[in-house]
C-alpha cells in the first residue's frame, strides 16, 4: 500500500458511481493529484468538496499507478468569499480550470503551488486582486516553461522604448526594433514589465499577451485544447472595473 499526506487547493470535482466523486487537488508537493472521495456526494463531505477549497488530503492506492483514494479534511474554505463576489467568483473558477487543464498530472510545481494560494488567498479583495492574477499568469508561463523575456529588445539589444512582445520568441520588442513587422507584434504594457501598478484596463492589455502564450504555447504542447473559457469570463469581469 502506497499512502502519502499534503495540503493543496481543491480544482475539480466528478461524479465516480452513485456516492463517491473523483477529485483533483493541487497540492504542494504532489502537483495535481487525482483520486476518489468515498462518500463524496453525502451531506457531510460535499460541501467541503467546493472548488479553491484548501484541503488536508491523504492518498492511498495499492500501487502507485492506480487512481487511489483521498481522505480529506478542510484546512479553509473560499466558497463563501467567492460567492459574494463576482469577480472573486470568476477568478477562482479561471484559475482552478486553467490549472486543472495544463498542469502535468503528478509533477511537482512548488513555486506556482505558493503563488496560486498566496492569489486565492487575495480573493475579494478587487482593488489588488487583477494585478496579483496577472503575476500568477506570468509565474505559470515561467514554471511550464513558456516565460517571456522581457528585458531587452530581441532585435537590437536595447532596453528603450521596449512596447512590443514578439508572439514568435516571447522576447521585448522595441519601437524602432519592431520595424515593419509593429503590426505583428503583441502589446507590451509597462505593468507586464514589472513597472508597479496599473489601471485595469492595462491590466486587461497585458492579460491579452499573456493569454496569447497561455493558448498558442503552453495548451497548443498540449495537443488540441481550448483556452477554458473561465479565463475570458474573467477578463470582462476585470474590464468592467474600469
Amino acid at each position: 500500500m502506497i499512502e502519502w499526506s499534503d495540503e493543496g487547493a481543491l480544482l475539480a470535482t466528478r461524479p465516480f458511481g452513485e456516492t463517491s466523486v473523483i477529485i483533483e487537488v493541487f497540492s504542494a508537493h504532489h502537483g495535481r493529484h487525482a483520486g476518489v472521495v468515498r462518500g463524496g456526494t453525502s451531506r457531510k463531505v460535499a460541501p467541503i468538496l467546493q472548488p479553491g477549497a484548501q484541503l488536508s488530503v491523504t492518498w492511498k492506492a495499492r500501487l502507485d499507478s492506480h487512481l487511489g483514494s483521498f481522505t480529506v479534511e478542510p484546512v479553509r474554505s473560499r466558497a463563501a468569499v467567492a460567492m459574494g463576489d463576482r469577480l472573486a467568483l470568476a477568478g477562482l473558477n479561471a484559475v482552478c480550470a486553467i490549472l486543472a487543464h495544463v498542469l502535468p498530472e503528478r509533477e511537482e510545481h512548488a513555486p506556482l503551488y505558493e503563488r496560486t494560494i498566496a492569489l486565492l488567498d487575495l480573493l475579494g479583495q478587487s482593488d489588488v486582486w487583477p494585478l496579483a492574477y496577472l503575476r500568477w499568469e506570468q509565474v505559470l508561463l515561467d514554471e511550464m516553461g513558456f516565460g517571456m523575456d522581457l528585458s531587452a529588445c530581441a532585435v537590437r539589444g536595447v532596453n528603450e522604448e521596449l512596447i512590443y512582445v514578439s508572439p514568435k520568441s516571447g522576447r521585448a520588442v522595441s519601437r524602432e526594433g519592431a520595424g515593419e513587422w509593429a503590426d505583428r507584434m503583441l502589446p507590451l504594457p509597462p505593468v507586464l514589465a514589472g513597472q508597479g501598478d496599473a489601471a485595469n484596463t492595462e491590466i486587461v492589455t497585458a492579460l491579452g499577451t499573456t493569454g496569447y502564450f497561455i493558448e498558442h504555447r503552453l495548451i497548443k504542447s498540449l495537443g488540441d485544447r481550448p483556452m477554458p473559457v473561465a479565463r475570458a469570463r474573467l477578463i470582462a469581469a476585470i474590464g468592467r472595473l474600469g
